[in-house]
């Protein structure tokens, strides 16, 4: 049944792509901040400082069906290239990719994908095995996105005309989160497709 099958989705901000196993009644965590830091995960943030046993271990959780991850890609995008990053800007963007290819690792999914954009974190986890554009499934619009993982590739599609412009080039205030967080939303039309092929 779907109730019992626990699907984590990592770094899910407005938890968009695990939206159509929520509607059709899968248990969805989604790990995002403030409530949870994945990087920390099983475990919640804390400003009391732990004895390393106070901290939750994976080993207890339950069975996971499937993983969606998508990592902060602000260091790793190919629209940022031109600016430099410090060691510690990649360092603390790998550590939260490292964190999610952690959680799959031990939590040994039946399916599981990281999505990025187009940019350089192909450098540290190497080639992505399927990319796709928003306008291949239904929303209208260009941001080329590649995948990595083990999941069913043989989504189906239904192209529309890239009539809007990309969340990239849309304004929504400046560089806050919210605007990070607008501009990195699942599109829905790629969700529905990805859910359909890996139920």
């Amino acid at each position: 049944m779907p109730e019992n099958k626990i699907i984590l989705d990592l770094c899910g901000g407005t938890g968009a792509w695990s939206r159509p196993y929520a509607e059709a009644g899968y248990d969805v965590r989604i790990i995002t901040l403030a409530k949870w830091n994945t990087i920390l995960f099983p475990s919640r943030p804390s400003s009391i400082k732990r004895l390393p046993s106070e901290f939750d271990s994976i080993e207890e959780y339950p069975k996971v069906w499937g993983v969606l991850a998508a990592p902060v890609c602000t260091v790793f995008t190919g629209s940022s290239a031109c600016w430099p990053r410090s060691d510690a800007e990649i360092e603390e963007g790998l550590a939260l990719v490292d964190a999610c290819l952690r959680i799959v690792y031990v939590t040994n999914p039946v399916f599981w994908c990281l999505e990025n954009p187009v940019g350089k974190l192909r450098k540290w986890i190497g080639p992505p095995i399927m990319s796709f554009q928003p306008c291949d499934y239904g929303d209208p619009y260009k941001k080329r996105t590649l995948l990595w993982g083990k999941f069913n590739m043989n989504l189906q599609k239904k192209p529309v005309e890239p009539i809007i412009p990309s969340p990239l080039h849309q304004k929504y205030g400046g560089k806050s989160a919210r605007t990070k967080q607008m501009r990195s939303i699942t599109p829905p039309g790629f969700a529905q497709a990805f859910f359909e092929a890996n139920p």
